[in-house]
Formats: structure tokens, sequence, C-alpha cells
């Protein structure tokens, strides 16, 4: 990663109340958004992860559809939050490079916005980790920040990256996903936007 988990989890965890407030409800979400994950997860078969659950809100949402999901952030301050805010759902501590789950038990994995801090070097890290942990034919969806290259930039919170779609769809099907679609969006006065859904093959 651009830095270790243990940095990526501090940086949040300071900044988790400033995080929350912004970002940690379905409100804060483009309705685009909303729709192209409900959409997703209405095709998956089999528990799911939220990988880089953040605050919990997807965690939620998804569970309130009737999807059997588990929610997992480094942030201590994040878990703690969702396990407030979302009693009886499912959330731990953990790293999306090691989920902790059996070879082949998932039937999907939604990545929004968790892997943006891994460099260009290590992103497959994760991916690898998300086709182990994948039944065949198990979907993921990822969202990231959508630019002209691979480039760093200064994150609110720590470093990130942004990448090309296509760039990004390179590195998927490298760990061993086929590439079912992609999306993209800029609005006003935000970075532009990505999300990406593979299928384990």
């Amino acid at each position: 990663m651009t830095h270790s988990g243990e940095a990526v989890a501090a940086a949040y965890s300071s900044r988790a109340t400033e995080y929350v407030d912004l970002f940690g409800t379905m409100e804060s979400v483009h309705p685009d958004d909303h729709t192209v994950v409900l959409t997703w997860a209405r095709g998956l078969k089999g528990p799911v992860v939220d990988a880089g659950c953040g605050p919990g809100h997807w965690t939620h949402l998804l569970a309130e559809q009737g999807v059997e999901i588990e929610g997992v952030d480094l942030s201590e301050q994040f878990i703690e939050h969702a396990r407030r805010q979302y009693p009886g759902r499912g959330f731990r501590v953990g790293d999306i490079s090691a989920l902790g789950v059996a070879d082949g038990s998932l039937g999907g994995i939604l990545s929004w916005y968790s892997t943006i801090h891994y460099t260009p070097d290590t992103l497959r890290e994760p991916l690898t980790e998300f086709a182990r942990a994948l039944a065949p034919g198990g979907g993921v969806l990822l969202g990231f920040f959508e630019g002209p290259e691979v480039e760093s930039f200064e994150h609110a919170v720590i470093t990130a990256y942004r990448w090309p779609a296509a760039r990004l769809a390179e590195e998927v099907e490298g760990a061993g996903f086929e590439v079912v679609e992609t999306h993209t969006r800029q609005d006003p006065g935000t970075r532009p936007h990505g999300s990406l859904i593979a299928r384990r093959l």
C-alpha cells in the first residue's frame, strides 16, 4: 500500500467522526451509485462481504434487501460506529487483503472505494484475495476514483490513486475475473467517479 494498513487505519480513525458526518449515510450517496449497487447485489448467490465498509451504511442497506452480508474495515472507530448505528448487523475489524474467510466461500464482495490507497504495484493484493474468497461466478463491485492515467493525489485522509477504467479493468482481469461492466461519472465539484463490476472465473 501507499502506507501500511496501520497508517491507513489510523488516518481514518482520526477523522472518523468527520467522515461519518459527511459520507456515512445513504443520503450522501449519489442515486446512480445506489442503483448500481442494489442491481448488482440482486444477482448474487451466497454470502457477501462489504470490504472496507467504513461507517456501515452500505452493509446495512444490503442487509435490508435480504443479503447475507458482513462489513469488514481496518478502522476500529468505523466498526464501533457501525455496530452502534446498525445493531444486529455483522461487523468486524479486518484487512481487505486478508478477509479471514474460507476459499470460495463468498457470493459477492463490495469494495466501495476501499482499494484507493493501494499503489499500482500492490493493488493486486486485495484483488487476488477477492478472487480467492469468491466462489466461481461470484461478483465483485469496485468503486474508485477515475482519471486519465494512473496517478496518486492527496486525498483528504491519506494519499490515494485514481485509475482509468480500462486500466483498472486490466488489473482486475489479471487477478482472475471477467469484467462485466464499468461506469464513470463526473459530477460538478467532485472528482471523477468510477465503478466496475466483475465476475470470478
